[in-house]
């Protein structure tokens, strides 16, 4: 009964986090922010319904198979994310306008926007009074 329970409880956790990267595959404004969903959060749906598989079946072989799916997704989701992204940014793929910061941008600068007119001006010179 408990075991069947947290089974239930596994399964509909997993299904609500690949229905959230679902969503934000469809929701998100580029490519860099629908990766987030996708890698991110549809591995822990993922990990969630195959901790259901493990905990519904008890079995050895099943329970072996989906621990080295489990451990298969935690090392390559991460890699291949960050690869598609390098790739996509790398090729000119547009960041969606309200990216604040560009790590990788040209010229070593940190932030998109450029500083209003009036907070480009240096600080006045305390000195110089």
């Amino acid at each position: 009964m408990i075991n069947e329970l947290f089974t239930i409880v596994l399964l509909l956790s997993g299904s609500i986090f690949m229905l959230l990267a679902a969503v934000g595959i469809c929701r998100m404004p580029d490519l860099y922010t629908r990766m987030h969903a996708a890698a991110k959060v549809g591995t822990i749906g993922v990990i969630l319904i195959l901790g259901a598989v493990i905990l519904s079946f008890r079995e050895l072989a099943i329970a072996t198979q989906c621990l080295l799916i489990i451990l298969f997704f935690l090392l390559t989701a991460p890699i291949g994310s960050h690869m598609i992204g390098r790739a996509a940014y790398l090729t000119g793929v547009k960041l969606w306008k309200g990216t604040r910061v560009d790590e990788w941008g040209a010229a070593g600068t940190d932030t998109l926007e450029k500083q209003s007119p009036s907070s480009a001006e240096p600080p006045p010179d305390e000195t110089a009074s």
